[in-house]
């Protein structure tokens, strides 16, 4: 048996879309969830960095299915690389669907955070 994100770890974030978020083909707009990972991503690296984070890249994102309105949202997120001034985050999507509680993995991406320091010029890492 294969183990899920969501069996991994606890989500970072769970959040349920609105109407607003809706796009014409009836599933959520792709920069909403964008935002939501970015907010994930922002929260882990913040906390290892100890301070202000920026967010520089997104690699590899990829939408494996769509979101609906009245989808649960998990994000989940881990560190996946450390440098001197930067954090690369694993960020995964899951839609808690329907009566019986689907789990349907619905994005996931690579994002690039680097550590500000109070000139919101990069700075190192604190020992990790």
């Amino acid at each position: 048996m294969t183990e899920t994100v969501a069996e991994r770890r606890d989500p970072i974030l769970r959040t349920v879309p609105r109407p607003g978020d809706i796009n014409a083909n009836g599933h959520i707009f792709g920069g909403w969830v964008l935002s939501q990972m970015d907010i994930a991503g922002g929260i882990i690296a913040h906390r290892a960095a100890g301070g202000a984070v920026a967010t520089v890249a997104i690699e590899a994102m990829e939408f494996i299915a769509p979101i609906l309105l009245q989808d649960l949202i998990s994000v989940y997120a881990h560190i996946e690389r450390r440098g001197r001034t930067s954090l690369a985050i694993r960020i995964h999507v899951v839609a808690t669907r329907g009566g019986a509680e689907t789990q349907v993995p619905v994005t996931s991406g690579l994002f690039t955070f680097v550590a500000l320091d109070e000139n919101h010029r990069p700075r190192a890492l604190p020992p990790g």
